[in-house]
């Protein structure tokens, strides 16, 4: 290759470098509110096979993550990264996660506001509770509550999702973003299968895990985390 070629192409390589630093330097740091949801707590549940009860404590946190990332004006915390700090905490064996240790993750992953979370379903009457932590004061800043039929499990973690973004302050979704989220409904049915495959990826169960991704997209072919959380399985 030719002396001029060469340091034509080192000088394309030095601008195309320069411009990338360019970018990142202008987009900067992420500033939007971080929110952390962690995993939700079963306060007393009957009528259902306890895996079901045991997956929808992870399965509900990953559905509300999924509403809350819908939002551009907040940063959501993955739920793998919140999974990885209750393991390394040893949480799952602690019982019920209290404000100041809800705080405490939410300072590990750098967000401002922890949600913490409990369900009760009996016998198909099916209740979630939440609190908005402030992670710089371990204060709740808020409650919410919603009660429904467990058929209607998707429009309640919908909705609450909506309030906690309105107590965190946060804008309402795009119009367009809003209409495409309320066109939606999965089946509670899917939203189980989801959650037991969440269950079994954290227990190392990939198999079981990629089963029940399946299952859930047999019910519902469209359910788009399915598809995302099968492909991360199959990957791993």
């Amino acid at each position: 290759m030719r002396p001029r070629s060469i340091l034509a192409l080192l000088t394309m390589a030095a601008t195309l470098a320069a411009a990338g630093a360019l970018r990142a330097q202008q987009r900067g740091p992420d500033t939007r509110p971080g929110i952390a949801v962690l995993p939700f707590n079963n306060g007393g549940s009957y009528g259902q096979d306890k895996e079901n009860f045991d997956a929808l404590e992870v399965g509900i946190a990953a559905m509300l993550i999924s509403e809350l990332s819908a939002n551009p004006a907040a940063r959501i915390v993955e739920r793998e990264e919140i999974q990885r700090i209750v393991e390394e905490q040893n949480l799952g064996s602690s019982g019920r996660v209290d404000p100041q240790t809800a705080a405490r993750i939410g300072k590990l992953v750098g967000a401002r506001y922890a949600v913490l979370g409990n369900f009760i379903d009996f016998y198909g009457d099916f209740r979630v509770d939440v609190r908005l932590v402030n992670v710089e004061t371990s204060e709740i800043v808020k409650t919410e509550a919603e009660r429904m039929q467990r058929d209607h499990l998707f429009d309640i973690v919908r909705t609450v999702a909506g309030k906690l973004m309105r107590d965190a302050n946060l804008p309402p979704l795009p119009r367009q973003t809003s209409d495409a989220r309320m066109s939606r409904q999965v089946p509670t049915e899917a939203l189980t299968y989801y959650s037991r495959a969440i269950l079994y990826q954290n227990r190392g169960q990939n198999d079981k895990a990629v089963e029940m991704y399946n299952r859930a997209l047999t019910v519902f072919p469209d359910y788009t985390e399915a598809k995302e959380g099968l492909q991360r399985v199959q990957r791993s």
